[in-house]
């Protein structure tokens, strides 16, 4: 899933290559993924982009005083295309999603594709007037590279969750995921499974300076890249994340993994848990 790092970097793109262009066909090639009607998507056409920005893990392009606002989820993607056909796509179970045809003021005519992978078509696009009005939005909490030391320990100490689970709450930080959950909780050298509220305030100062060198280092990371290659970027910087079996980085030990629902999380049992190897429900309900 694109997290805060990539949605920076793809918001920079789009304002060195969007900003400026006229917008002109919007073309929908899979109909679930557009989620507001008021505005309509035509209302977009004609005008010209004036901005982007990024809301947590949301992407936010602007024209006037209007927003096309879209969630890539896990397996979402802007692609940029220098020559996108003219033919409008036809609806299917492909990749493509929704395609914005741009004119630029030197004349070209590219285009922003919006991809997903798989069946599971969970990208989001909306059209406000305002970025509030998206719901996962509205809900969000302070983003991850905003908030201050004493609000982040305001916001662990007011709940009892474990220390991934409150990381990747976008309603308590907004901005981190699955991946960079795993990297900060790393650096940090505490376990996933920690409870948030019963961390001490040294502790909480560790972890807060690991958020912020992990995310600022990625963010700096992927400035000025193309944005094609922005999830090799992503993944040659990780320490522990999609690395199980691996050695670590620091210690050499090999990096673990959980499985829970559709997902897993990987860790270091010797950095971060005492050498203590985390219950893996996935084997847990094999071994029954």
């Amino acid at each position: 899933m694109p997290e805060l790092p990539e949605v920076e970097a793809l918001a920079g793109f789009l304002r060195e290559h969007a900003v400026g262009a006229v917008i002109g066909r919007i073309d929908i090639a899979a109909l679930s993924v557009l989620k507001t009607f008021d505005p309509p998507l035509t209302e977009l056409q004609g005008r010209d982009v004036t901005g982007a920005a990024r809301f947590g893990k949301h992407l936010a392009l602007q024209a006037g005083e209007l927003w096309l606002v879209t969630h890539l989820s896990r397996a979402g993607w802007l692609r940029w295309v220098d020559a996108p056909s003219p033919t409008p796509p036809k609806p299917s179970k492909g990749p493509l999603a929704l395609r914005i045809h741009f004119f630029t003021p030197e004349g070209l005519t590219p285009a922003v594709d919006l991809t997903e992978a798989g069946t599971k078509k969970r990208l989001a696009v909306w059209v406000v007037r305002d970025p509030q009005q998206v719901p996962s939005i509205a809900k969000l909490g302070p983003d991850a590279l905003a908030v201050t030391e004493p609000e982040f320990v305001e916001i662990l100490g007011g709940t009892s969750a474990r220390l991934k689970t409150s990381l990747v709450d976008q309603s308590l930080i907004a901005g981190i995921g699955n991946a960079y959950s795993d990297e900060i909780l790393h650096v940090a050298k505490l376990s996933p499974f920690a409870a948030s509220n019963k961390l001490d305030a040294a502790t909480v100062a560790v972890l807060y300076r690991a958020m912020r060198e992990v995310l600022a280092g990625a963010v700096s990371r992927s400035e000025g890249q193309d944005a094609a290659r922005l999830k090799g970027e992503k993944r040659s910087g990780m320490r522990v994340h999609a690395r199980t079996g691996l050695p670590c980085p620091v210690c050499g030990d090999p990096v673990r993994e959980v499985s829970y629902a559709e997902r897993s999380f990987q860790y270091c049992a010797t950095c971060q848990t005492g050498g203590k190897i985390l219950a893996d429900r996935r084997m847990s309900r094999l071994l029954r």
